[in-house]
């Protein structure tokens, strides 16, 4: 059987980890685009047995690069999440772990050079139109992958890479609260629809009689619990003005609890039909602001920060992850001004990969 070879990093950012392809090497159309990565990552096999995607939603994720058409940007990064078992592909979320690689990624590629022993990135979200700052070690004029950095979820350390976030409010509805409300009841449980950097149903998790602090074995296997969840996140995209969300990955959905580990919040995230081993790093951008608003489920469970950026720091089940906030709160309301968070990424390994020729 004749294959296709198409170059490609093999990359860990942040928390999880994928194929970082040049945009211009893979098919323009979609329905053939999503050929190739169904194909690439092996979705279909519980396992991606005969791809190199890692069996879960974290290692299933694919980012695609070019030179940005966006004034003031260098870079356009294209996000998929390819599903592990079902052959589907989404293109409407965006992954912020994926983006910790976008970067490193994109000066290996030669989409842009490094500009001294720091080199900042400015990056356009397709997806959602956000613009983010990735700030990139290179010393010498070359990407840097060591490091004092370390982050929950990954093991050892790494050179950090330095996120700022700005216009990630509405990324996906066009508001930070798209139902107009800061709580709406759904199927008898309170919840706040919040829309930053990753629309999100968020609720307590004594709503649902679990504590907020089990671990993620424990909640993917407590299917009455998803079997309740998913009606409420499905009419919860259709209140956001999502339309019909069954088969897409959002809006997420996310528990919140008291902290217990010294934090601000603990949560639980959800992809939305298995909980996240750490955090998303879009999931925690709104979280904060979540925490940050009154008004919202948040209220009386968060050890709120003092000063203004806020230090947000979020447990889940791997650590905890820190948020900086510079927000404003007014008459008006809540208003994110940016997020900021330390990441690390590593180039694991660089090559082709090679996906059948029929029907491409």
């Amino acid at each position: 059987m004749a294959q296709t070879a198409i170059p490609f990093l093999f990359m860990r950012g942040g928390t999880s980890r994928g194929p970082y392809f040049r945009r211009e090497d893979l098919p323009s159309e979609r329905d053939s685009l999503e050929r190739v990565l169904v194909a690439a990552l092996g979705s279909g096999h519980p396992l991606n047995i005969d791809g190199i995607g890692g069996g879960t939603a974290v290692t299933t994720k694919v980012a695609m690069l070019s030179p940005s058409k966006e004034p003031g940007c260098d870079v356009d990064y294209f996000f998929a999440q390819v599903s592990v078992a079902d052959r589907k592909v989404d293109f409407k979320p965006t992954c912020g772990n994926i983006l910790s690689g976008v970067g490193p990624a994109a000066i290996e590629l030669g989409i842009l050079p490094a500009t001294g022993d720091v080199t900042r990135v400015r990056i356009h979200s397709v997806n959602t139109a956000a613009k983010v700052e990735a700030i990139v070690q290179t010393p010498g004029g070359t990407v840097s992958y060591e490091g004092d950095a370390a982050i929950d979820g990954v093991p050892g350390t790494a050179a950090p890479v330095y996120l700022n976030f700005m216009d990630v409010v509405g990324s996906t509805t066009g508001a930070l609260l798209p139902t107009g409300n800061l709580t709406d009841d759904i199927d008898g449980i309170t919840v706040t629809c919040m829309d930053v950097a990753m629309p999100i149903v968020i609720a307590r998790a004594e709503a649902f009689g679990l504590s907020g602090y089990e671990t993620v074995e424990e909640l993917d296997s407590n299917r009455a619990f998803y079997a309740r969840m998913e009606p409420i996140r499905r009419k919860a995209g259709l209140l956001m003005g999502m339309g019909d969300v069954s088969s897409s990955v959002v809006p997420k959905f996310a528990l919140l609890a008291p902290p217990r580990a010294g934090g601000t919040i603990a949560a639980r995230y959800f992809m939305p039909l298995n909980c996240h081993p750490t955090m998303a790093v879009t999931g925690a951008q709104c979280l904060a602001s979540c925490v940050l608003t009154p008004g919202t489920v948040a209220d009386q469970l968060a050890t709120l920060p003092e000063g203004i950026p806020a230090l947000v720091k979020i447990e889940h089940p791997g650590g905890m992850i820190d948020v900086t906030v510079d927000y404003e709160t007014s008459a008006k309301g809540f208003t994110l001004k940016s997020a900021g968070l330390l990441r690390t990424a590593r180039l694991l390994a660089r090559g082709e990969v090679l996906v059948p020729s029929i029907g491409l």
